[in-house]
């Protein structure tokens, strides 16, 4: 399971050195740390405005509780999770309008 920080880009910069990044499909921009090489997070054509950072590459992740979650359909039997969020049974249902308006 992965957790996503998802964040409009205009509210959005990185601080300390840049990460490196590769085009991993047509659209889809994967971030990378140069020295190490973890995942850090994408940005896609089809989210516009929007960055998506793997929660686990920041240095306090517990700062940021999720809001709902996606591609419940798809989840593992065995996983059960005891929260009241939205569920989405494929891919971000939310408009990305929502995320690149957020202030």
């Amino acid at each position: 399971m992965v957790a996503w920080l998802g964040v409009p880009l205009k509210n959005f910069e990185w601080t300390g050195e840049n990460p490196n990044t590769f085009e991993s499909s047509k659209g889809v921009f994967r971030h990378f740390c140069g020295q190490c090489g973890s995942p850090i997070g994408f940005e896609a054509d089809h989210y516009p405005g929007g960055m998506h950072l793997y929660a686990g590459s920041l240095e306090n992740p517990s700062d940021f509780e999720p809001t709902f979650h996606v591609n419940y359909g798809s989840k593992l039997h065995w996983l059960d999770l005891e929260d009241e969020h939205e569920r989405y049974e494929s891919t971000l249902a939310k408009s990305n309008k929502d995320l690149a308006d957020y202030d």
